[in-house]
């Protein structure tokens, strides 16, 4: 996921005219239920942090939704530049919209500079655990239907990959976690639906610009029921949601120790241990 040059170099991996049509249609009638999960989180989150938070950033796709909950917070769009001045936020929010980023580490580098010392980043993003059997179903189903295969899901960030991204982004005390989302849909045409309303069908830059055929939905669906159907007889489906926080950098904050700093050696405290269990 992590860019490995300019991104002006290599060619577009999204089509980000198809993101903001894809956007604009599911806010005819959305289904927000993964976004409204992950800013319960989000907010719970804060809950913990002993601080006050008085100048506050929030990117998004769904502004209304982060207006409700944090009114006086600044909401800006998930721009390839974002709306943001050097040291003007206390705390940034990236909610839910870094996996369509075409330079996510630009994009938390803009959050970073944006933060004053001591200012906190939570980012969210979809991981890659996300519809991994939706999206093994649909693949084989294309193949065996098709002959080939077309760009059909972009490239989701592991754990350990995002993680390294906060500190190429300059931010201390880093810290990635995955939730997983657990939910169950009538048949794997619903889960379909569903993803249309949350904005988050095919957007990639290669994909084919015609409908995918019937009989390849149909023998996607058909195989994911296969390994998915529950005991209930609902169709199961997990969103993992990746959430990354880290600080600006501040002389107040834990400082690592300096390397050869230590008084004990790891030997010694194991020695010390294995004397004090036999006694």
């Amino acid at each position: 996921m992590s860019p490995t040059r300019d991104p002006a170099q290599r060619p577009a991996l999204f089509d980000r005219p198809a993101i903001e049509r894809h956007r604009a249609r599911a806010a005819r009638a959305p289904a927000l239920f993964l976004q409204e999960a992950v800013a319960d989180d989000i907010e719970d989150r804060l809950a913990e942090v002993n601080r006050t938070f008085t100048d506050v950033a929030v990117v998004t796709p769904w502004p209304d939704l982060w207006a409700r909950r944090l009114p006086r917070a600044r909401i800006i769009p998930d721009a390839e530049t974002l709306d943001l001045a050097p040291g003007a936020q206390d705390l940034v929010i990236h909610a839910m919209a870094l996996h369509w980023a075409e330079d996510p580490i630009g994009q938390l580098i803009q959050c970073a500079r944006a933060l004053r010392p001591d200012g906190l980043l939570i980012a969210t993003l979809l991981g890659g655990e996300t519809l991994a059997d939706l999206r093994a179903a649909l693949t084989a189903a294309e193949t065996a239907v098709t002959g080939g295969l077309s760009p059909r899901v972009a490239p989701m960030g592991e754990i350990r990959d995002l993680g390294a991204l906060l500190q190429r982004a300059g931010l201390a005390l880093p810290v990635a976690d995955g939730t997983p989302y657990d939910v169950s849909y009538e048949t794997p045409f619903h889960l379909m639906r569903d993803l249309r309303a949350m904005g988050e069908t095919n957007a990639m830059a290669g994909r084919l610009r015609r409908p995918t055929r019937r009989m390849v939905l149909a023998e996607a669906a058909r195989l994911y029921g296969e390994t998915n159907t529950r005991a209930d007889g609902r169709i199961g489906a997990r969103f993992e949601v990746i959430t990354l926080t880290g600080w600006g950098p501040s002389a107040n904050q834990p400082q690592p120790l300096r390397r050869g700093s230590a008084t004990h050696s790891l030997e010694e405290a194991l020695r010390r241990a294995r004397d004090e269990s036999a006694d």
